[in-house]
């Protein structure tokens, strides 16, 4: 039966297409909108993801979510600093400056050299000039060195956002990120090197190649000036940080050269970064960490009235201020309902007019002795097989997508809880498509095979 099954699915090609097709649509577009939504979420809480080193994150009761700067007398820091059981703490200042940079370059529209002067709001963070904790790791340094920022005026600036302050560069020549084919065949090569089969790493040494490219690029911008508040900048390195939530570059520098890049305030700290004494004692598990970083924070609530969030707990805080304040769920969530709908409806039509197809060979079955469940078995059957075929083709567009879109504007990032929820929509379409097509078949008279 199961031979005859896939016989009479895979004999009308057409019809076949089509529902494959249908739940291809669904799956793909279900995926899709949940990875970008997913990455988009993602991207709101980036500079609590790259700041790591720290345990705590101490702020004004009255902070929602990251970017919700509400800053502090800096007095607080020494209250933090006395509260039993840190082991240290240090300033953050993150806010918001408007970079002045004049260069010259390629006009991008007359292909003519012209000078240029750029404008931009940028995102300033001020690291502790001592311990620069929130600083990019080594690994993601691409030009110059971290420990360059202790220099007079030095900047450090995030790579992704360079377009927008220097446009007359040559930007064609900017180092890509591999393509779907090298990438692939990075892969292969590392299972064989794996394997012992081949001496090197292909990914290792592609990776080696594409940073000496990236750094040689990326060097043409060390030690070019910018100005923010009247005061000179001086670009001493180029990193990459997580991109934001915002479009505008990060800038980094020590925090109290922050203070001159911005108008001057009373107040001017934005958070405290702490680290908590024996959490990262060895043998503790992630949930026991997070459970003695969390009474820290309550001791610091009780001590100094400041409100003190673990990293986990400050990325779910930003996570939802943005899922209950703005209209991001909703629009995606709308995309993602429609792909249900037209991938249930377009499944659903065009099996059920194959069932009606197929009535005189499911009633020549049951004139043969088939009974109804058998019957029934054969048609769930068809459906996981399109089922199958058509989650797997939506997913897999799902992730060539995701690869072209790597590197670019596009927020893309695809959980793992991702897949089930998409296969539990597909599985639902099948479902819905068969019940129908179940009503008709188990209704049918057998006699319906000599009529005509």
């Amino acid at each position: 039966m199961t031979w005859i099954a896939l016989k009479m699915l895979t004999g009308d090609k057409p019809k076949f297409l089509g529902i494959v097709l249908g739940l291809t649509f669904a799956a793909l577009l279900i995926t899709q909108q949940g990875s970008i939504f997913c990455g988009l979420m993602c991207r709101t809480a980036g500079q609590v993801y790259d700041i790591t080193g720290a345990d705590l994150w101490v702020m004004d009761p009255n902070v929602r979510f990251v970017d919700d700067i509400k800053p502090m007398i800096e007095n607080n820091l020494y209250r933090v600093r006395g509260v039993d059981g840190i082991e240290w703490a240090v300033p953050l200042y993150k806010g918001n400056a408007r970079a002045k940079l004049n260069s010259t370059g390629i006009d991008p529209v007359t292909k003519q050299p012209r000078s240029f002067q750029v404008i931009e709001q940028v995102i300033l963070l001020g690291l502790d000039d001592n311990s620069m904790i929130g600083a990019p790791p080594p690994g993601r340094m691409l030009a110059g060195s971290l420990e360059d920022l202790r220099q007079p005026e030095a900047v450090m600036v995030d790579f992704t956002r360079l377009r927008k302050l220097y446009p007359g560069e040559p930007w064609d020549q900017e180092p890509a990120l591999p393509g779907l084919i090298q990438t692939a065949r990075e892969g292969i090569g590392h299972l064989l090197h794996e394997a012992g089969l081949i001496r090197e790493d292909p990914a290792e040494v592609g990776e080696r190649e594409r940073a000496r490219a990236r750094s040689a690029f990326y060097s043409r911008f060390l030690g070019r000036d910018l100005e923010m508040n009247d005061h000179r900048g001086h670009i001493v390195a180029v990193c990459e940080a997580t991109r934001t939530f915002q479009s505008n570059a990060v800038v980094y520098t020590t925090y109290s050269r922050a203070k001159l890049f911005v108008p001057r305030e009373r107040k001017i700290l934005s958070y405290v970064l702490a680290r908590v004494a024996g959490a990262d004692r060895p043998g503790l598990t992630d949930e026991q960490r997070e459970g003695i970083r969390q009474e820290a924070a309550r001791r610091i609530a009780g001590q100094t009235g400041l409100r003190a969030r673990t990293s986990r707990q400050f990325i779910w805080d930003t996570i939802d201020y943005y899922m209950k304040y703005t209209g991001i769920p909703i629009n995606f969530g709308i995309t993602a309902v429609l792909g249900f709908i037209v991938g249930t409806a377009i499944a659903g039509q065009t099996f059920y007019n194959f069932t009606l197809d197929n009535l005189k060979q499911f009633g020549a079955l049951k004139a043969m002795g088939a009974s109804n469940l058998r019957i029934v078995g054969m048609i769930l059957l068809q459906a996981t097989v399109t089922g199958l075929l058509g989650y797997g083709i939506g997913v897999g567009l799902a992730a060539l997508f995701g690869q072209a879109s790597r590197g670019g504007e596009l927020a893309f990032f695809t959980p793992w809880q991702l897949l089930p929820i998409s296969g539990v929509a597909v599985v639902a379409i099948c479902l819905l498509a068969s019940l129908v097509c179940v009503r008709r078949v188990i209704v049918l008279e057998p006699a319906v095979v000599f009529r005509g």
